[in-house]
């Protein structure tokens, strides 16, 4: 049995790499950049790669290589079931729907019409998204009728920017003035105002849709829930000052005493009928009820987070320390096991 990892900086690789060495699991290091991928792979049972969506050659094949692999009989991380969906609100809509999964009320339109006449109809403020980013970027919040009429009319003109410069410089000056961001950062973010990212080249704009979600008032934090190989781990995020978001914010609470039950038993219920092998799950409260956000298979975390315990599917509660990094190996390796 051998397991292949494409190792990457900014990844959960070095962490499976660790584990693999620890526990004497046979690994081979691969590029998945290659053309000759799946000759790397022959004497392999399993490929992990934690592909990344701001990664411009993820984002062109990561998910077509995986998918081909688990089709050949491969074991792979993540799998369809749990990354087909990643970077994806509109297809994480459409799948928390299909589950009767409780989700922010949610609204997808695919021509200019629909859109105006919907919003001229609906209540304000709402929430308008772009299908993909991460820690709050590609997300504003739209006070009234003329807003979303802007916003619409851009949706299905010349569109937006996958990579938002601006709100991205925004973020790390708060990080900076927080101390958990470098000058060095946010000179590169300044940087990026002027540059356009390769990103940006390849994800190209994004127009011919408008996505919108309640919005959810009274809320002063979010609550992430973790699930990993049949685990959950948990935090909340303070909403930013003068925000209405509270991911990519950096402010964690790990007083897990203010987590809600019933978020826990959402997640596990939710990874149980989706048949996920991991997935990051961001809720809020209305009417006193969790509701999902919206949902990854990756997650960023300080590494602190991993000091305060988790909950099996039963609910029990394990204190100290853990590795979900390892899980994620053990469920493959597991995996490789049952199809021998």
């Amino acid at each position: 049995m051998k397991i292949a990892i494409h190792n990457s900086e900014v990844s959960f690789s070095p962490f499976w790499i660790e584990y693999c060495k620890e526990k004497g699991i046979s690994y081979k290091i691969v590029d998945c950049y290659q053309s000759d991928i799946i000759r790397q792979l022959e004497d392999c049972d399993a490929l992990m790669w934690h592909h990344h969506h701001m990664f411009s050659r993820d984002i062109l094949f990561a998910k077509q290589l995986l998918y081909a692999l688990e089709m050949s009989g491969k074991v792979v991380f993540p799998d369809f079931r749990s990354g087909w969906h990643f970077d994806d609100k509109v297809g994480q809509k459409y799948l928390l729907e299909s589950i009767n999964a409780p989700l922010v009320p949610s609204y997808v339109f695919y021509s200019k019409e629909d859109a105006l006449k919907w919003a001229a109809q609906t209540v304000f403020p709402k929430v308008f998204k772009l299908r993909g980013g991460s820690s709050g970027t590609n997300v504003r919040l739209v006070a009234d009728y003329g807003e979303a009429k802007q916003l619409i009319n851009q949706a299905f003109g010349r569109g937006f920017t996958n990579f938002n410069a601006r709100g991205m410089l925004k973020d790390r000056i708060a990080k900076f003035r927080k101390g958990k961001e470098t000058l060095v950062g946010v000179l590169k973010g300044i940087g990026l105002l002027l540059v356009k990212t390769r990103y940006s080249h390849i994800a190209g704009r994004e127009r011919g849709y408008a996505y919108f979600q309640d919005f959810i008032p009274d809320n002063t934090h979010d609550i992430r829930i973790t699930y990993v190989a049949d685990r959950i781990f948990a935090l909340r995020r303070r909403v930013r000052k003068g925000d209405f978001r509270a991911s990519g914010g950096g402010q964690q609470e790990y007083d897990l005493a203010k987590i809600p039950a019933e978020a826990i038993k959402i997640g596990f219920d939710v990874a149980e009928k989706l048949k996920l092998q991991t997935a990051a799950f961001d809720f809020i409260i209305a009417d006193s009820q969790p509701i999902i956000v919206e949902v990854s298979y990756g997650f960023g975390y300080d590494a602190q987070q991993f000091d305060f315990g988790y909950w099996d599917r039963e609910l029990n509660w394990y204190e100290g320390k853990f590795n979900p990094y390892g899980w994620m190996v053990d469920l493959v390796v597991d995996k490789i096991k049952e199809g021998k």
